[in-house]
């Protein structure tokens, strides 16, 4: 999974609104929310999920509208970072569907979600290059969306009884990692773009779908899990490696 440079005290100068288009949007994905937490409730017979949905709708919407007015530098909020906000909208409803009783029905509808999640995953990129609207807040949006996806997938594994305890530092490690900046700074440092990184987050990702899946049991999900989980602690040491030799240069 890709390590980011730290960069959330840089100062930066307060946009005077929102970018056109972001508030429609996020108002769009907020509704979409909601009435797929209210479909999901329904056919999986959970009442509180569609109140669960509309919780993280109204707290992610905010909040995404607020980082917008702060850091967004483009006037209008671009076809990309809508395809990212389509993304978010599907983590949010696996997000809601964490509590409910774990069934067949319940796996594939995870499965599906997780897979279109994770399909759109690149092509938002993709989008931002070929349409000139790639930007920082954009590649940040895109890269939180992927470490939430991953946080909640790893939950939903453990929660399914699919591996133990321990799958949650799947998530939990690029949160860590930015909580470990700030006692040591030089783990802030910018890191050189790498293949490895979009490579082993994409393993992440496809593992933890492969064990959720109903298909796919215990102990074999624990052993696909435990794989990425791997792949992806050596991904962090070689870049934490890298940061260190070069903060001693």
């Amino acid at each position: 999974m890709p390590i980011p440079s730290v960069d959330l005290d840089r100062p930066h100068v307060p946009a005077q609104r929102w970018p056109r288009g972001a508030a429609p949007a996020v108002l769009l994905a907020a509704a979409a929310t909601v009435a797929g937490g209210i479909l999901l409730g329904r056919w999986l017979d959970d009442d509180a999920l569609p109140w669960r949905a509309a919780a993280l709708a109204l707290g992610g919407g905010s909040l995404l509208l607020w980082l917008a007015a702060r850091r967004f530098t483009a006037p209008t909020f671009g076809a990309a970072n809508a395809v990212t906000l389509a993304r978010a909208v599907l983590v949010l409803l696996l997000l809601a569907c964490l509590g409910v009783a774990a069934t067949a029905a319940l796996g594939w509808v995870l499965v599906a979600l997780s897979v279109v999640a994770a399909a759109l995953d690149g092509f938002d990129g993709a989008l931002a290059r070929g349409r000139g609207e790639a930007s920082e807040f954009g590649a940040r949006f895109d890269m939180e969306t992927d470490a939430l996806l991953i946080l909640t997938l790893a939950a939903l594994v453990w929660q399914h009884g699919k591996a133990g305890v321990w799958i949650l530092l799947a998530g939990l490690l690029r949160y860590l990692f930015v909580a470990a900046s700030y006692a040591l700074p030089w783990l802030g440092a910018a890191l050189p773009p790498s293949r490895r990184r979009q490579a082993v987050c994409v393993v992440q990702i496809v593992s933890l779908i492969g064990a959720l899946a109903p298909l796919v049991a215990a102990p074999s999900s624990a052993a696909l899990a435990l794989a990425g989980l791997l792949l992806l602690v050596w991904s962090f040491g070689v870049d934490v490696a890298w940061l260190a030799r070069h903060a001693r240069s």
